[in-house]
């Protein structure tokens, strides 16, 4: 294996998240705002995703686990579920219905009014959670929404209450990787929110 092949993946990396600090710092404000403000009305955050090798779906439930457990620092677990962690209801779902529901009928049956909704779709075009985000509007919920490749046909669902995080990239593995950044901000920023400045 070449070290500059290796090498490269990091300088690629390391670019797009430079670029993409200019463009999604304030959605990245916005969402941290909008889930704090969630949580401390005692309403919930649902995250879904699944994506062609899983790194949505990992995403979605790295992000319910360090909101439930901790990210940085000790703090009260504060509620999140990720809707792709129960085999049973997802393959219930899928086999009852279509794989498209999967996640839109668990939004129907745990979504309340004020919850949050966080859609993660490299493409901006998986049905299922394109459905999700559907499904989360008709109950009243607000959606952040991350996506890249120009967010595809997420942008055609989401409403002017919904919040966007577009990474400026067409690569999957770069966009999963500013996806992680966007996740540990988020968490930090709702630390920083519920704990103060460390």
């Amino acid at each position: 294996m070449s070290v500059e092949r290796i090498q490269q993946h990091f300088r690629d990396s390391a670019a797009v998240k430079l670029e993409a600090l200019e463009t999604l710092s304030m959605p990245i404000a916005a969402a941290i705002d909008t889930m704090f403000g969630a949580l401390a009305n005692g309403s919930r955050i649902l995250a879904c995703g699944n994506g062609g090798n899983g790194g949505s779906a990992a995403d979605a439930q790295h992000f319910a686990a360090e909101l439930i457990g901790r990210f940085e620092r000790e703090r009260p677990g504060l509620p999140a579920i990720a809707l792709t962690t129960d085999t049973s209801v997802l393959t219930a779902i899928a086999n009852d219905y279509s794989f498209e529901q999967i996640f839109s009928k668990q939004v129907w049956a745990l979504g309340q009014p004020g919850d949050v909704l966080l859609a993660i779709t490299t493409s901006g075009n998986s049905a299922n959670v394109l459905a999700a985000i559907e499904a989360a509007h008709e109950r009243e919920m607000i959606v952040v929404a991350l996506t890249g490749k120009g967010g595809g046909r997420m942008q055609e669902v989401l409403s002017d209450t919904d919040i966007h995080i577009c990474v400026p990239s067409d690569r999957t593995a770069r966009i999963q990787e500013v996806h992680l950044l966007t996740i540990h901000c988020l968490c930090d920023g709702i630390d920083a929110m519920l704990l103060g400045e460390d």
